[in-house]
């Protein structure tokens, strides 16, 4: 189960992607069917970043964070 960690609510568009960057900000970006669309930063709250967590938006619009699940296996960062 995912854990909400922004207070921020983003209002999504149809034809975009969100996404945390990795500057701790909410981005979206066009998908293919979206050829006029820019990219552009939507979120003005920052987020700190913590490793072995997958970051997105959820459904309602927060930035949301789950476990990643490795199986074992360990990050090549830490070999």
């Amino acid at each position: 189960m995912a854990e909400r960690v922004s207070k921020e609510k983003v209002d999504r568009d149809d034809g975009y992607l969100y996404f945390l960057g990795k500057d701790g900000f909410v981005w979206r970006t066009p998908m293919r069917n979206n050829p006029r669309g820019r990219k552009a930063k939507v979120g003005s709250e920052k987020i700190k970043r913590e490793e072995g967590y997958l970051y997105f938006v959820d459904s309602k619009g927060y930035a949301a964070r789950t476990k990643m699940n490795r199986k074992g296996r360990v990050s090549r960062r830490r070999r």
